[in-house]
């Protein structure tokens, strides 16, 4: 980590700013629904099926708190049935740095984690 000024204020902002950002981007889903829509607008049983375990009361509530946070934009087209997509807005390309810096902590998490255990397991079968 880098060597901040370590004062009150600071420690405050910083400590502030984060909650907000986790108070967008909250719970399990959200960033996996940002990421399978940055290849273009999808309609809601699309991201169901590619989101897997997300149940439609969930996808619903979390569409709406992206759309709410200006992530998303919801389209309506006027045929019949009504077509409806979800397209991520151009504010969520802020996000990019967010999500690869995050895949890549995920992934080097994983790795030392599966060593570690594979690790755990050597030295058991050792003793």
């Amino acid at each position: 980590m880098k060597k901040r000024d370590h004062n009150s204020e600071a420690c405050k902002a910083a400590g502030g700013a984060v909650r907000d950002a986790l108070y967008v981007l909250n719970g399990k889903w959200k960033l996996p629904l940002i990421a399978t829509l940055s290849d273009g607008p999808l309609r809601f049983n699309d991201i169901q099926r590619a989101l897997g375990d997300i149940t439609p009361k969930i996808l619903s509530k979390e569409l709406k708190e992206l759309e709410l946070n200006e992530f998303l934009k919801r389209n309506v087209f006027p045929t019949t049935p009504v077509t409806v997509t979800y397209e991520l807005t151009s504010y969520s390309q802020s996000l990019e740095p967010v999500l690869e810096e995050l895949k890549k902590w995920g992934t080097q998490h994983r790795e030392r984690i599966v060593a570690s255990r594979r690790q755990s397991v050597d030295t058991e079968v050792l003793t």
